[in-house]
């Protein structure tokens, strides 16, 4: 019954792919309509796209690329690279992976863009203090649960 299912669930990499055409999209301001309709489609077919619900063609993804003004590598940066697959990991997460796992939601997005326009340094550090004690609560509160 649980391969069934496991089956129908979308593919990591159909995941990542729709995950940056919806951040590319978003960072350059085009609603799903609008690129739908570049694209001659329903924002409906965007939507399962960015979902990684529809798997993405080449030629749709080189169409998707032309349109939001990427190169077609930029969808599946942050992916591991195939060809190193043997090689041995160490499990820890890279700053860069953190990076890209922040800016793949959508508030993470948002930050990312209104954190530079706070001019003030203390306003920022006092930010990051805010965060970091949430989070500490935060895991603190799990432990109670």
């Amino acid at each position: 019954m649980t391969e069934a299912t496991d089956d129908r669930s979308p593919n990591p990499v159909d995941l990542h792919v729709g995950a940056r055409v919806r951040m590319r999209r978003r960072l350059r301001g085009v609603s799903q309509e609008k690129l739908a309709d570049s694209l001659g489609l329903t924002f409906q077919q965007v939507q399962k796209y960015e979902r990684g619900a529809n798997r993405i063609s080449a030629s749709k993804l080189y169409e998707i690329a032309a349109s939001l003004q990427t190169p077609v590598g930029y969808f599946f940066e942050g992916l591991a690279d195939p060809s190193a697959a043997g090689e041995s990991r160490t499990g820890e997460v890279s700053s860069e992976q953190l990076v890209h796992d922040f800016l793949m939601t959508t508030e993470g997005l948002e930050l990312a863009s209104l954190f530079p326009r706070l001019k003030r340094g203390r306003l920022r550090r006092r930010l990051l203090d805010l965060v970091r004690a949430i989070v500490e609560d935060d895991g603190a509160d799990d432990g109670e649960e």
